[in-house]
């Protein structure tokens, strides 16, 4: 009896301790949001120290110290991303969050180095199918691109965005196709074998296809991220969609309805709104509140 007790009373604290590393990421990312960078730097601290997190939380911790001046610990947590598997070599060079530390000394040895780390793995890609679906990425969202200025310009009901509505659907037909036959040859395309945006490609594809294809395919997205080949954010918002469309309250929050009587949009119903934060922070989003910031709701 003492060893079960034990052994339940050291589950209980495994299982409070990564929902603390969850939402302390979460609310790091939050403050980063509010463009409070010291806050989110420290909170990030505190998340990072027992060396959990992601690559992508060590370089979203990178981020809000290089914008809150401090470069030495922005290196540090930009090296540990690098190390923990950070593959995006265009972002880091390109994102205004980092432009303070260009002129550093240590900028030329981070890109050499992730360089160097980026040869290792895409020695093992499978390139043909790398380069089919980082093009499946670009047509995904080419036209998607398009339709908040169409929207502005032209009216959410004029000719000219039902045009782009139908181009969107003739793309994401041809899309589904490539991308089924993928599926139903190789099972989901990890990014140890494709690389993140490739195998985000996927998701894209699938999350934008029909009812039916989103609850056939939604296992296979579920195993890929249990193995860290899928992010779970991704996982989230299938997973949502799905218990939508099948007239279930969401888990995650992610998905919004058009109120028929108001005409306006708000939160689809969720199911146990009480622990909602905590099972968005297990996923890696942020807190709900500050998701719906992005809607003014």
């Amino acid at each position: 009896m003492k060893t079960a007790f034990l052994f339940l009373f050291c589950l209980l604290l495994l299982v409070s301790s990564h929902h603390s590393y969850a939402q302390s990421a979460a609310d790091a990312f939050a403050k980063y949001q509010a463009k409070d960078y010291k806050a989110s730097g420290q909170l990030y601290d505190q998340a990072l120290k027992a060396g959990k997190g992601s690559s992508t939380d060590h370089y979203n911790a990178a981020c809000s110290w290089a914008l809150a001046g401090d470069k030495t610990k922005a290196f540090t947590y930009l090296n540990q991303a690098v190390a923990k598997g950070w593959e995006n070599k265009s972002h880091l060079q390109t994102d205004t969050d980092l432009t303070s530390l260009h002129t550093d000394k240590r900028w030329p040895q981070l890109v050499k180095d992730l360089e160097t780390h980026l040869a290792k793995i895409e020695a093992n890609y499978d390139k043909p199918l790398k380069a089919q679906l980082e093009k499946i990425y670009v047509t995904d969202q080419q036209y998607r691109g398009m339709i908040d200025s169409v929207q502005k310009k032209f009216g959410m009901e004029s000719t000219q965005m039902k045009d782009l509505w139908s181009k969107i659907e003739v793309q994401d037909e041809e899309n589904k196709k490539q991308v089924v036959a993928i599926l139903e040859k190789r099972g989901w395309p990890g990014k140890s074998l494709v690389g993140q945006q490739a195998s985000q490609a996927v998701f894209l594809v699938i999350q934008h296809a029909d009812k039916a294809t989103m609850e056939k395919y939604l296992p296979l997205l579920r195993e890929a991220a249990a193995k860290g080949e899928a992010s779970k954010s991704s996982l989230a918002l299938m997973e949502d969609r799905v218990r939508m469309n099948q007239g279930l309250p969401q888990l995650y929050g992610s998905q919004l309805r058009m109120n028929p009587q108001t005409q306006k949009p708000e939160l689809y119903q969720v199911e146990d709104e009480a622990n909602l934060d905590k099972r968005r922070a297990e996923m890696g989003l942020e807190p709900i509140k500050e998701y719906l910031k992005r809607f003014n709701l």
